[in-house]
């Protein structure tokens, strides 16, 4: 109000010489409130321009495309297509968390293997350096030459015939210095475990022909390449443990062939089928329920019975196969059990009972024994312990074990397909050594070996595969 009675004021005064320019007017407006009106005329237009034209059309349309986006982007509007727009953002927010989720997931996965990349390239360096210090490490002195001494006719040092393999006496003829102990080069034995491939390429040795004698008890020489019999029919044979029994008892005969699947929460199927042609062909003639659960692979058949690990328990069991009944039972003492101490590939393998020329056996490991390998041979009959051993070798670094002739065996890995047979560990003198014998997983995740008695060689369950290997030993040493 103020303001208007200085407006009037100026122009009361300059009314004089302002009369053409400038003019001020009062009255009351449609709703009956007084309104001044000031005007003053333009100095360089005659008239005003119309209003409305295209610029204001599209200035129109502009502020509209606005007010939309407005309304849009505050939640104002739901209808039409920017109501369709609301409703995918849902969708589109969960595609991109989706999205972003299988980035990590990636991510995580590439990292991953740029470690294991590290890794191999690790062992690769560790392998060539080891390899050049072998190359650079100098030959052993010159002996004089001596006479050879005569041949020995019992003790298979003498060439074989002509028309034997030249090969079977490698590891026990004389070499060119007169020396008839092993050839083996000392800066071969045991050392770094990723340094074992290399070792079994240059320890390898081919097995015989079966013109000689392989009935003793020797140390194992060579293990030839797996034989496939049969591949299990659904996901419950992934891991499984197939044998026979070496002193068969009526009413089944020695050729009878025994399997059990081990995946599944209910496991107590015992399959029996005639002979190795009728396992081929996947016909088993009679199928046993076992009374208690059975866990892992550790099984074995030994004089008419089945002998096993209950589940989640270090109990033993005997089964009669005649009587189909439970003959004995017997917890193993302080053994692990259900993964406490298992073999490196896992599956609850912490028990695992096996027969040899010496009879029935026990590999497993105690809390005592802080994880290594404990080798107990048991009563067959009562199951008692008889004797134990413990060794030092960590049964979870290992990934299988069989026992030949009171000789325990372990293998290196169960993935690889060339993987080695890498210590032995003897019960009659209970000392162990480093070895290095070829040993092939055809199908790269090998979950059971033991050996088979009743036909002198080792059976294995390979990825869903049943296989055997036949199997060399050397000669057994006098005493």
């Amino acid at each position: 109000m103020f303001f208007l009675l200085s407006l009037c004021m100026c122009g009361l005064l300059l009314q004089g010489d302002a009369q053409d320019r400038a003019a001020l007017w009062r009255g009351n407006d449609r709703s009956g409130r007084c309104q001044y009106t000031f005007t003053v005329p333009s100095p360089v237009e005659a008239s005003c321009p119309q209003t409305g034209g295209p610029e204001v059309e599209g200035l129109k349309a502009r502020l509209s495309l606005l007010e939309v986006l407005v309304s849009r982007l505050t939640g104002g509007d739901t209808g039409g297509p920017q109501g369709a727009g609301a409703a995918a953002r849902p969708g589109l927010q969960e595609a991109l968390d989706r999205a972003m989720g299988e980035r990590n997931l990636l991510r995580g996965e590439k990292e991953r293997q740029e470690q294991e990349l590290q890794g191999l390239q690790r062992r690769m360096e560790e392998m060539r350096r080891e390899t050049e210090r072998l190359r650079s490490r100098p030959c052993p002195p010159q002996t004089p030459m001596v006479p050879p001494s005569p041949p020995l006719q019992d003790s298979g040092l003498t060439r074989p015939a002509g028309g034997s393999n030249p090969m079977s006496h490698l590891m026990t003829r004389p070499n060119r210095q007169g020396d008839s102990s092993s050839l083996r080069d000392s800066a071969w034995e045991y050392g770094h475990p990723g340094f074992q491939e290399l070792k079994a390429e240059v320890t390898e040795v081919p097995a015989p022909h079966g013109s000689e004698d392989n009935t003793g008890c020797g140390e194992l020489v060579s293990v030839a390449e797996p034989v496939t019999h049969r591949k299990a029919d659904n996901i419950a044979g992934k891991y499984g443990v197939w044998m026979q029994d070496p002193e068969a008892v009526s009413p089944y005969g020695p050729e009878m062939v025994w399997r059990i699947d081990t995946i599944g929460s209910d496991v107590r199927q015992l399959f029996g089928y005639d002979d190795m042609e009728q396992l081929s062909k996947g016909f088993p003639s009679k199928v046993l329920m076992l009374p208690e659960l059975v866990e892992s692979t550790g099984a074995t058949l030994y004089r008419g019975s089945l002998y096993y690990q209950r589940r989640r328990s270090r109990s033993l069991i005997r089964f009669d196969l005649a009587s189909e009944s439970t003959a004995a039972r017997r917890d193993l003492p302080h053994a692990g059990f259900h993964g406490q101490f298992p073999y490196s590939w896992g599956g609850y393998t912490d028990i695992d009972l096996s027969v040899d020329e010496q009879g029935l056996w026990a590999v497993y490991s105690t809390s005592k024994a802080k994880g290594a390998i404990v080798i107990s041979q048991l009563d067959p009959h009562s199951l008692d312990v008889k004797r134990s051993w413990e060794t030092n070798i960590r049964k979870n670094s290992v990934a299988n074990t069989f026992i030949i002739c009171g000789k325990l065996y372990t293998v290196a890995s169960y993935t690889a397909p060339d993987t080695i047979i890498n210590y032995v560990y003897d019960t009659k003198t209970s000392q162990g050594k480093p070895m290095a014998v070829p040993f092939r997983n055809k199908y790269r995740y090998n979950s059971m070996i033991d050996y088979n008695l009743a036909q002198r060689k080792l059976f294995a369950w390979d990825n869903f595969h049943m296989v055997s290997y036949d199997l060399r030993l050397g000669r057994q040493q006098a005493n």
